[in-house]
């Protein structure tokens, strides 16, 4: 699958567990949508997802990926119930870096 290199940074810092590389795939403006809330800014995506990690030790699978929609569909394992499951990250791209990610079910 080719893969936008920052998708795949993503994915690995996912898989790492690393926030901190994680924020880093992110402008400094950016959005994150997810579970009904909204995160603005590299300070808030970084402490979300460290959140996240913390308790759901979440590890993504890309399954699929449309360059035109700029959407990934992944399969997602942790701690949660239901888990594995399939979600879609919706994406939009700016200078390189994840501006705006929706993630839905």
């Amino acid at each position: 699958m080719n893969l936008p290199q920052v998708i795949t940074d993503l994915e690995q810092a996912q898989n790492n567990f690393d926030s901190h590389a994680y924020a880093n795939c992110f402008s400094e403006t950016a959005v994150v949508f997810d579970e009904g809330k909204t995160h603005n800014g590299k300070t808030e995506i970084q402490q979300w997802i460290e959140k996240a990690n913390q308790e759901y030790q979440t590890v993504m699978k890309p399954l699929e990926y449309s360059e035109t929609d700029e959407i990934l569909k992944a399969e997602v394992s942790g701690n949660f119930p239901g888990s594995p499951i399939v979600l879609a990250y919706h994406f939009k791209m700016k200078n390189g870096l994840i501006d705006s990610l929706k993630i839905t079910s």
